[in-house]
């Protein structure tokens, strides 16, 4: 079973990044981005490594800009991160069964957005920019079209026999 990624930092993993883009502050961003895509999010020991060892950051220059931008998480993300368009065309076509379709599925509860052990992280967004495909879940950057409750209920099942999970 996937586990969360915990707040065990490899600072050398970390020194690696900064390496690659010679610890030039102008990087911050990609800096951060591929931090994000080893442990699925931004863990703050990481942050306050980065802005302690970047000429001309400090961790609150770090922290201001991981907060700043949507792109990245200060929380844990699963392996399998879930985006549900819930905008107006979206919504008119049945986003909300599909989104209720998951949370049961995952055994989320109201307010939980990562599901015990780490596999799916679930996220509600406004827009996908696909109205004429509605309603639209996307799963790490594929969409899913036309989606319906039994089709991502389908869809979940295939991903958890895949990792082993049922």
């Amino acid at each position: 079973m996937t586990e969360i990624a915990t707040s065990k930092v490899n600072f050398r993993d970390i020194d690696n990044i900064l390496k690659s883009f010679d610890y030039n502050k102008s990087y911050l961003i990609a800096m951060l981005q591929k931090v994000q895509e080893v442990y699925r999010y931004l863990p703050e020991e990481a942050m306050t490594y980065i802005g302690e060892h970047v000429d001309g950051l400090s961790p609150a220059t770090v922290y201001g800009v991981a907060t700043f931008y949507a792109q990245f998480s200060l929380e844990p993300k699963g392996k399998y991160e879930i985006k549900v368009c819930d905008g107006t065309a979206c919504h008119v076509r049945g986003s909300m069964p599909v989104l209720n379709a998951i949370r049961n599925k995952l055994n989320l509860k109201e307010g939980q957005t990562t599901c015990e052990g780490g596999l799916f992280s679930l996220e509600i967004v406004s827009c996908l920019g696909a109205c004429g495909l509605a309603p639209v879940c996307v799963i790490n950057d594929k969409v899913y079209p036309q989606m319906t409750s039994d089709a991502i209920s389908t869809i979940l099942d295939t991903l958890m026999k895949e990792e082993g999970v049922a």
